[in-house]
């Protein structure tokens, strides 16, 4: 599927789940403190920016968003909470669209690089965020650390969320890096509603030479947008790459 598919009118509306999981105060507060002060003042991008979830709170603090969306039902529940005068957004997808403007910060939040299917799409997203940078400025990717340690050999998945009427499994795909999630979600009766989103995972060795590669150096990496030491152990990362 395309995912302008995957992310349909059905996809926006269940997106938002204030209060919990990605949408927790203390998970969106710690975002926005990191990116106002990499923003220093000028203004940022969002690639992937979606309902807003960063972005809304982000120009709350006073810092001037712009955002690429490929999905227009995702623009919409954007639009239910703040108008295009206050964050306009381009349709396009992330790897080509060009934005207006001139820009201290290019980000990219919770795995949304892997969207893109290839490894040639990633590096053309790179080149796309350097683009749109000021002389000095920083592109920011969080991106979770593929977690095939959890794979027993011959076996193509792993369940890696239960909870009450949700189950959640991940299927890989070695040879060309990708993995689908599958979210199942089932009531009383026999019926469940199986929502799946296919990704391309990259390691973090393979994400600096894509930055490399689009004329960035790594300038930051840590475990937590807090600033925890990002280890073997880690689960995820969020890197600052700073264009020359």
């Amino acid at each position: 599927m395309r995912q302008e598919d995957i992310w349909d009118s059905v996809a926006a509306q269940a997106y938002d789940t204030p209060g919990t999981g990605m949408f927790a105060a203390d998970v969106v507060g710690a975002t926005v403190d990191r990116l106002v002060e990499l923003a220093g003042g000028g203004e940022a991008l969002e690639f992937a920016i979606g309902t807003g979830r960063v972005a809304v709170p982000l120009a709350e603090r006073g810092v001037k968003v712009t955002g690429i969306e490929l999905s227009t039902a995702m623009i919409e529940q954007l639009r239910q909470k703040v108008d295009e005068a206050t964050i306009p957004v381009v349709v396009g997808d992330m790897a080509t669209t060009a934005a207006p403007g001139e820009h201290a910060l290019v980000y990219l939040v919770f795995n949304t690089i892997g969207n893109l299917l290839t490894q040639a799409e990633q590096v053309e997203c790179f080149r796309n965020a350097a683009r749109h940078l000021t002389p000095g400025g920083r592109f920011v990717v969080e991106l979770g650390v593929p977690d095939l340690r959890r794979l027993p050999p011959g076996q193509p998945g792993v369940v890696f969320a239960t909870d009450e009427g949700y189950i959640g499994v991940d299927s890989y795909d070695p040879l060309r890096q990708h993995l689908v999630s599958h979210h199942f979600h089932f009531g009383d009766d026999r019926q469940a509603r199986v929502f799946r989103t296919p990704q391309r995972y990259v390691w973090p060795a393979e994400l600096d030479l894509m930055g490399q590669l689009a004329g960035f150096q790594l300038e930051s990496r840590h475990a937590d947008w807090r600033g925890a030491e990002f280890t073997a152990e880690s689960r995820s990362h969020v890197s600052v790459y700073r264009l020359a």
